[in-house]
């Protein structure tokens, strides 16, 4: 690892936990994490727990996100969450998960929209791009993965305040997590193709995780693999044990 990049560890908590249940969970992740050296972390809570959550990790290490953004400032687009209502509040916002792009049919553009709208804001986007299993099967995972990182970073000057999710879907949720060399293969086309786009300098200053069923039993394997700057974590982040022990694994790798 470029020892110019902080590991960043960052807990995706889905569609899960109320309010409480979310303070609770921030309170215990603070408890087990500590107060971690040469490693980031956050947490994204649902947006109904934002504030809560941010109340939680007052003082603390733990920085906070939110699990999206809707591009434009304000207007008339009920339920949706702007920019300058999050930029105050959090740290980092994840743009373009892959349920996101399965679910609400989030295109490549509109995810561009939202990730320069974090910048604009002050706000660190974590951009997921990631292969589905057939996608992989067809032999077009690295044209995917180019695809979706030209067209995440495009028309952004600065890109080393982004950071990169390569979360390969068929590893989303399923308990299967990618091998390491599957990880590291990722990892190292989505960092070619900044590099084609920004130049090396630029590719080596932004941060790449890995977002795919990372657990305690995988973490030391995948953040040993080299381009690898830790994890956007769904399942496991839950428990704030088992998020603690990825924080710890990426504290000693980095």
């Amino acid at each position: 690892m470029t020892p110019a990049r902080t590991p960043l560890i960052a807990g995706n908590w889905k569609m899960n936990t109320t309010p409480a249940e979310a303070r609770r969970l921030a309170s215990d992740v603070i408890h087990a994490v500590g107060d971690p050296a040469g490693v980031d972390v956050a947490v994204c809570p649902p947006f109904v727990s934002l504030h809560a959550v941010a109340e939680a990790l007052r003082g603390s290490a733990i920085a906070l996100g939110a699990q999206n953004l809707y591009p434009a400032p304000s207007g008339a687009y009920t339920g949706e969450i702007s920019p300058t209502m999050l930029q105050n509040l959090c740290r980092y916002v994840i743009i373009g998960h892959s349920e996101r792009r399965a679910y609400f049919m989030e295109s490549d553009e509109f995810i561009n929209d939202k990730v320069r709208a974090a910048l604009e804001h002050g706000l660190t986007p974590i951009l997921c791009v990631g292969e589905s299993l057939e996608q992989r099967e067809a032999g077009r995972a690295t044209d995917i993965l180019r695809a979706q990182t030209t067209a995440g970073i495009a028309h952004i000057d600065d890109v080393a305040p982004i950071v990169i999710a390569y979360e390969p879907v068929w590893a989303i949720g399923t308990g299967v997590a990618a091998t390491p060399d599957d990880a590291r293969e990722g990892i190292s086309v989505i960092r070619e193709t900044i590099a084609d786009a920004r130049g090396h300098g630029a590719a080596e200053s932004v941060r790449i995780l890995y977002g795919g069923s990372m657990n305690p039993q995988n973490v030391e394997s995948l953040l040993a693999q080299p381009g690898v700057d830790g994890g956007l974590i769904g399942g496991a982040s839950l428990n704030a044990e088992q998020f603690a022990s990825l924080v710890r694994a990426a504290a000693q790798q980095g």
